[in-house]
C-alpha cells in the first residue's frame, strides 16, 4: 500500500482514489480506506496544505458514501438489506445499530464508523428505520469530518516519528488506532442496551428520532 501511494503522490488521480476508498467503505467494510488516508499522510509529512487537501477529500468520500448506505437503507426492500448485511455478525451488527438508533442516534451516527463493521450497519439501520434525513445529514457531516482529521493525525503522527522510514510510522500509526477501536469496543460490550421487563431491548422514541 505504502509503495503504491508513494508511487501516486502528484498524481490528480490519487485523489479520487481516496475519495472512492473512503465512499465504498460505507457499503464494503473491506475497503482500506483508513490505511490509505494514514498511509497517505505519513509520506506527505509536514506539507500543511496536502494534509488539509487529503483530510477534506477523505471526509467527502466517507460523508458520500454514509449517505448512499443510508439512502439505500431507506428505499431498499427487506431483502436487499438483508444480503448487505453478510453473514451472521453482520445481522447482528445490524440488530445493535437498530437498537443504538432509538437510544443515542447521534452518538451512534458520529461514532460508530470506528467500530468494526459499525458504518455499514448504522447506514442502513438509520435508513430503514426512517431516521430524519437533514439531522443524519448533519451529524454525519460531523462524524466523516473527524474521521477525516483523525486518521490524517495519526499518520502525521506516525510520520513525525519516525522520518524517512514510512512502514515505521505507518505501524505506529496503526497501532494507536487500533488501541483507540479495541477501547470503544471494549465499552460498547460493556454497556448493556437497555431492556424492558420481557428482556427485550426497549424501543422507546428518542428525541434525536
Amino acid at each position: 500500500m505504502l509503495e503504491f501511494l508513494q508511487a501516486a503522490l502528484g498524481s490528480p488521480w490519487l485523489w479520487l482514489l481516496v475519495f472512492a476508498v473512503s465512499a465504498l467503505d460505507a457499503l464494503l467494510p473491506f475497503m482500506p480506506s483508513e490505511t490509505a488516508v494514514v498511509g497517505l499522510a505519513v509520506l506527505v509529512g509536514f506539507d500543511l496544505g496536502a494534509l488539509a487537501l487529503l483530510a477534506a477529500v477523505a471526509a467527502a468520500g466517507a460523508f458520500g458514501g454514509d449517505l448512499l448506505s443510508h439512502t439505500i437503507g431507506r428505499t431498499a426492500g427487506p431483502a436487499v438489506v438483508a444480503r448487505l448485511q453478510r453473514g451472521e455478525k453482520g445481522a447482528r451488527r445490524y440488530a445493535w445499530a437498530r437498537r443504538k438508533v432509538t437510544e443515542r442516534g447521534a452518538l451512534l451516527i458520529v461514532a460508530a464508523r470506528y467500530l468494526p463493521g459499525g458504518r455499514v450497519a448504522t447506514g442502513l439501520a438509520t435508513g430503514s428505520m426512517r431516521y430524519p434525513l437533514r439531522r443524519f445529514i448533519a451529524l454525519d457531516a460531523l462524524g466523516a469530518s473527524l474521521w477525516a482529521v483523525y486518521s490524517v493525525l495519526l499518520g502525521l503522527l506516525g510520520g513525525a516519528q519516525f522520518g524517512g522510514e514510512p512502514v515505521k510510522g505507518l505501524l505506529l500509526a496503526f497501532g494507536i488506532g487500533l488501541a483507540v477501536v479495541a477501547a470503544l469496543e471494549v465499552a460498547r460490550r460493556a454497556v448493556p442496551g437497555r431492556t424492558g421487563k420481557d428482556g427485550q431491548p426497549c424501543h422507546r422514541q428518542n428525541a434525536d428520532m
